[in-house]
């Protein structure tokens, strides 16, 4: 088989001049490439670039108010130290407790003197009794009388129960009533024998007037006259039987309406029943007026009882504000501030120091750091440790007043004693010792705080000027105003100190001013 011979011509390109439709086309293309394409989208970049430079300052943001961190400088010192001192005086802890009269009157004699020691129940003071005295005889009168009352509601109510027990005057009368019906049927029953001996009666008294008639002159007057006597009340008789069968009748109808009636009343006892539901409710009554008895004595009892002003604590007198022949107001509505009062006690077991420490020593004081004190009235040192401090601070003396729990304190130690309060450094964990050094505390609002399912956290303002939810740790409390952060908060943030109830984590905010009172000491 020959090969075929190759045609190289296929592969040579064709040079010629572009076909005139192309080029044209290609030509229009290009110009609006350059015209319009190319400027738009350097116009568009332009907008893009102009968006990013201006940022966040297009969008709409919610306004707030911030307040910086507080911060104060405390040098921390191994345990035991002495850090600074502060004047101060001994007060009862918490307060003094008054002792007032709790019925109105005059006192009539005071039986305690300032700084006296007395137990609890103890005698005080009396006042004037003699219209508590009478009163209370009034109701012991009141109630002998009350008790009476019961007493007769009570056999009252005895006697009532026993008649609807056992209604034996309802049977009397039945039985009585039953008797009368008897005869009346007895007698009823005889009547017919009764007419028909009266008939013989009459007939015997007719022949025996007509035989003495018929005898004349023989018989004398007197035997003829008593012959018709006798026939006139056999008469007599016999019509006063024949006339009383409808009497009896209508008197056996009386009596057995009288026995139903006794008997009807024996089935249902009405009477008795009413009887003795109103012998309970005159018991009930009679009882309650008793009972009231009974209060009003013991009301009065203890009117008596309360002339008497006793001591409420073991303690001590600290001094005397009523005296003899004063007027106390007791507990009425009217009575003014201390009107009632007759004594102020205090407990010497329970005391403390209000020591008033300047401003710069504030943040080296912490609740439960020891205190040692010392009082003219005490040869030795005594020991102490903090409660708290005051809510505000004294803007004349520059201070704060902090109060210091006495440990044990001595029987020499007396309220609005002068005192010089130590603060020593706090305990350290044992095996640690710590170099002396200066650290800085955070302090915040204590009202900024907020809870979120048990998790505390502060609104601040970031360096974006965005709203962040910042976790936070507490610790202890400056004041009641400010609260230390431990953890969770730098000291370049900012607070927001405005409402935050429309605020979102991560949301574009303007910062609008400084609250300026939020915070300050």
């Amino acid at each position: 088989m020959t090969d075929a011979p190759l045609d190289l011509s296929r592969l040579a390109l064709d040079r010629s001049a572009p076909h005139v439709g192309d080029a044209k086309l290609k030509k229009r293309n290009r110009k609006w490439l350059v015209r319009y394409v190319i400027p738009s989208g350097i116009l568009a970049g332009f907008a893009i670039l102009m968006l990013v430079a201006a940022g966040n300052s297009l969008w709409s943001k919610p306004s707030v108010e911030v307040v910086p961190v507080i911060v104060k400088r405390a040098t921390v010192q191994q345990s035991g130290i002495p850090l600074f001192q502060a004047a101060g005086w001994i007060e009862p802890r918490p307060t003094s407790i008054n002792v007032p009269a709790l019925t109105p009157g005059v006192i009539e004699e005071l039986l305690v003197v300032e700084g006296q020691a007395v137990k609890k129940g103890e005698s005080i003071a009396r006042l004037i009794s003699i219209d508590a005295e009478i009163a209370v005889k009034q109701a012991q009168v009141a109630l002998s009388t009350a008790e009476g009352e019961l007493q007769r509601a009570l056999a009252e109510q005895r006697a009532a129960e026993l008649r609807l027990e056992k209604p034996v005057h309802l049977q009397v009368e039945l039985a009585g009533a039953e008797s009368l019906l008897a005869k009346a049927e007895t007698e009823m029953a005889s009547l017919p024998f009764q007419i028909e001996t009266a008939k013989a009666s009459l007939e015997f008294a007719q022949q025996s007037v007509t035989g003495k008639r018929a005898a004349g002159s023989a018989i004398p007057a007197v035997v003829l006259q008593r012959a018709e006597s006798e026939f006139s009340a056999a008469d007599a008789k016999l019509r006063e039987l024949q006339k009383r069968e409808p009497r009896l009748k209508n008197e056996i109808a009386a009596i057995q309406s009288k026995v139903n009636a006794i008997q009807l009343q024996l089935e249902l006892l009405i009477e008795e029943t009413r009887q003795r539901d109103e012998a309970n409710a005159r018991v009930q009554s009679a009882t309650a007026l008793r009972n009231a008895a009974e209060l009003h004595l013991e009301k009065a009892d203890l009117a008596l009882s309360r002339n008497t002003i006793r001591a409420p604590i073991d303690g001590r007198i600290l001094r005397l504000i009523s005296g003899p022949g004063m007027r106390v107001m007791g507990m009425e509505t009217r009575a003014g501030h201390n009107s009632s009062s007759v004594v102020e006690m205090y407990d010497p077991h329970r005391l403390q120091v209000r020591a008033d420490v300047r401003l710069e020593d504030v943040p080296q004081v912490q609740q439960g750091q020891p205190v040692e004190i010392e009082t003219a009235s005490s040869q030795g040192t005594l020991r102490g440790r903090v409660l708290q401090t005051n809510s505000s601070a004294n803007i004349q003396k520059n201070t704060l007043e902090v109060k210091v729990e006495l440990i044990e304190p001595p029987e020499t130690v007396r309220p609005e004693m002068l005192v010089t309060a130590t603060f020593l450094s706090p305990q350290q964990p044992a095996g640690e010792t710590v170099e002396p050094q200066e650290q800085e505390r955070l302090f915040v609002p204590k009202k900024l705080i907020q809870s979120d399912g048990g998790k505390r956290f502060l609104w601040i303002v970031d360096a974006d000027e965005r709203a962040r939810k910042s976790s936070i740790t507490e610790g202890a409390s400056l004041s009641d105003a400010l609260v230390e952060i431990t953890s969770g908060l730098r000291l370049t943030d900012k607070l927001i100190a405005s409402d935050t109830n429309l605020l979102r984590d991560g949301a574009l905010v303007s910062v609008s001013g400084e609250e300026q009172s939020m915070g300050r000491q």
